[in-house]
């Protein structure tokens, strides 16, 4: 009996997965490399898709579209920031306008800070969010888009007001000590790191009960609730799941432009906080390699828009969205996955679906 491609494809469809891991892990390993010039983008490209996954753990996974979740982008930025300056100058005398003191971190100084404030924004954020979910998960449905929206732009305004972090004239980090080829390479793999540790863990979340608690949420709250599920403790565990990363992108990100500001890099809900969303839109929601595609997928269009039609990029992108929600509601992946099954591990019912048709 002769062998299909497509069969043949079936059968090795696992060594095939391994190998596609195998090749993005050496692609996004030898970027740098391959790609000198373009660093920068490649970096921004990896948070774009940690911003999706995070994104999805809610919207997509749960069922809360969530238009909050760059507060926890911009707070690790803010924590990080702080831990990196408070471990050997004063936060207050380091932010004024007069520049009261004389800045100089040593190479052991700045690494050192680096690390800790990474780890310090992943912490702070996991507890904003516990913070915040017990006030804003009473709240369903579009509430919850409005509230979680709120909590995003009063943090901003509110940052934009405290003046011992340099209030709406921001703060400049800790300068890197090296060449600038090697500042760019180390926040570039940072990026890079992230991305692929955001991945492989909701990878291993979602194959737990987890995964299953979170979608049963997203299908119907009561009855997941009837079931004896604890859904408060689910959607903090994924809303805190969700900042850790964030925090740690918002860390690496702010050090990489090196300079925070609380409404145009912080806290930028008008850009990346509906990037997030329109990129998870765009690749598929509630699957796992939709948001890394959607996220790709935008962040070529955009550097294409913004770089061959400075001036209507914001129609080109209002366009992409039109065109996804009127034409690819599920997403692209979600269409393939209606299209080709079989390919997903999807199986159909063959005699049910007819029985479907004829009525």
């Amino acid at each position: 009996m002769r062998v299909t491609p497509y069969e043949h494809f079936l059968r090795h469809a696992h060594a095939i997965k391994l190998a596609g891991y195998g090749a993005i892990l050496l692609v996004g390993g030898a970027a740098p490399f391959l790609f000198p010039n373009f660093m920068f983008q490649f970096a921004v490209l990896w948070i774009f898709i940690l911003f999706a996954l995070t994104w999805d753990t809610l919207g997509g996974q749960m069922g809360y579209n969530s238009l909050g979740n760059i507060v926890f982008f911009g707070a690790g930025m803010y924590i990080s920031a702080i831990v990196q300056i408070g471990l050997y100058y004063d936060v207050g005398e380091y932010t004024a306008h007069y520049g009261a003191i004389k800045i100089d971190f040593t190479p052991e100084q700045y690494f050192t800070g680096l690390a800790v404030g990474i780890g310090a924004a992943a912490v702070g954020c996991v507890i904003f969010a516990v913070i915040f979910g017990r006030i804003v998960f009473g709240l369903r449905g579009p509430y919850f888009a409005i509230g979680t929206l709120g909590v995003a732009l009063a943090a901003g305004e509110l940052v934009g007001t405290w003046e011992w972090v340099g209030a709406g004239g921001g703060i400049a980090l800790p300068v890197h000590p090296g060449e600038p080829d090697e500042r760019a390479q180390l926040f570039y793999y940072l990026s890079f790191v992230s991305a692929v540790l955001t991945f492989a863990f909701l990878k291993w979340l979602y194959s737990q009960r987890f995964g299953l608690a979170i979608n049963a949420i997203r299908d119907d709250e009561e009855k997941a609730e009837g079931m004896g599920i604890h859904t408060l403790r689910y959607k903090t565990i994924g809303w805190s799941v969700a900042a850790f990363f964030l925090g740690i992108s918002g860390a690496i990100f702010g050090n990489m432009i090196g300079f925070v500001e609380p409404l145009e890099v912080a806290f930028p809900v008008i850009t990346f906080g509906i990037f997030m969303v329109v990129m998870v839109l765009l690749g598929g929601k509630g699957t796992l390699w939709g948001p890394v595609l959607g996220a790709t997928l935008f962040h070529v269009i955009k550097e294409a828009t913004w770089t061959y039609m400075l001036g209507w990029q914001w129609v080109a992108l209002g366009a992409l969205i039109i065109v996804n929600i009127v034409f690819f509601q599920q997403g692209i992946l979600g269409w393939a996955q209606g299209k080709w099954p079989e390919l997903f591990g999807i199986t159909v019912d063959e005699h049910r679906s007819a029985e479907q048709e004829t009525r």
